[in-house]
């Protein structure tokens, strides 16, 4: 089997450990690479490799590899990954897609980070169940940047009144937004989408009281990170460009798609 093949989407698969370095490796290059044009310290940009519908012996890889924050759309996915990996010890996880309510449990009992933040009625109940668990969470606000329906998050014309009221709830640590880019070809399209998250954020610096702790802008995923590099992203979601192609398509996962 030839293992250098990459697949229809550009996709290198992984079979073993050295595939999957080379392809973390390949990633890392690029990243430096859209630093260095954007006149940026690689350093200030971090990589979450997403694991959604990888198998426990590839992350077991990436976990060999230096990985030790994984992102994961749908929580119970997550959470069973986490029970099936408490051996490693270091490794830690973070829920990037859409959080229904009532799975705000599951969430407060193991995740490191929390990418999808877009209802008051949900801080209000991770807040809850944080107490309980005694332990804080660091957050990141969702925004809609592409403006298309199928998409979760903020309109950006009521992220500051809500972000005003996240105060309110002492175990979430704001830290900064996330976004997801237009789903579409068109560059120019894309990169708006993440010209308009570094904006909101710069304002949100601006306008809150505790604008100064804000400054993760996460956003850009395996076709499209080095435009999200460009206009500021401190935070990439890489899955595919890391752990192959998917067999599971998109629609899976539509419309949590929070990290490719």
């Amino acid at each position: 089997m030839n293992h250098t093949a990459t697949t229809s989407q550009g996709f290198r698969p992984v079979f073993s450990s050295d595939d999957l370095q080379r392809n973390l490796a390949a990633v890392n290059a690029r990243i430096r690479q859209a630093c260095e044009h954007s006149g940026r310290q690689p350093d200030s940009v971090r990589l979450l490799p997403v694991s959604k519908t990888v198998d426990l012996a590839r992350i077991r890889m990436a976990h060999a590899a230096g990985c030790t924050l994984l992102g994961e759309n749908k929580v119970q996915e997550a959470w069973s990954k986490a029970q099936s990996t408490t051996d490693l010890t270091d490794l830690h996880w973070a829920v990037i897609g859409h959080l229904q309510t009532n799975k705000a449990r599951i969430v407060a009992r193991f995740a490191s980070e929390f990418q999808a933040l877009d209802s008051l009625r949900l801080a209000a109940e991770l807040d809850k169940r944080l107490s309980r668990e005694e332990r804080c969470l660091d957050v990141l606000v969702q925004v809609n940047t592409s403006g298309e329906a199928s998409k979760y998050g903020l309109e950006p014309a009521q992220l500051e009144a809500f972000m005003r009221q996240l105060s309110a709830f002492p175990t979430l640590r704001v830290k900064g937004l996330m976004t997801l880019a237009a789903l579409t070809t068109d560059q120019q399209r894309i990169r708006r989408c993440f010209v308009l998250l570094r904006q909101q954020l710069q304002q949100m610096q601006q306008q809150l009281s505790y604008g100064d702790q804000l400054y993760e802008l996460s956003m850009g995923m395996s076709s499209d990170f080095e435009l999200a590099i460009h206009e500021g992203a401190t935070t990439v979601r890489v899955g595919q460009a890391i752990f192959g192609p998917r067999a599971l398509p998109d629609s899976y996962y539509w419309p949590e798609q929070t990290g490719a």
